[in-house]
């Protein structure tokens, strides 16, 4: 996603550390592997459907916005 114009939010991580660490723990949360999981496995033309309990990073939602 970052080739394509992507650009990662890392104010949401809190962690005192580089910002290549940043981005390495924004890819681990579960919204983005939900979502891959259901570009994956998910026939073309059904929506994909994330339900979450928690609230959603600023992040994540960013790059939801970028990959619809």
């Amino acid at each position: 996603m970052i080739e394509e114009g992507y650009i990662p939010d890392m104010s949401s991580v809190l962690h005192d550390v580089e910002e290549s660490e940043k981005i390495k723990m924004l890819n681990h949360h579960s919204e983005k592997h939900a979502i891959a999981f259901g570009l994956i496995f998910v026939p073309p033309g059904l929506p994909i459907r994330v339900i979450k309990n928690l609230r959603v990073c600023g992040d994540c939602h960013n790059a939801t916005k970028f990959i619809s």
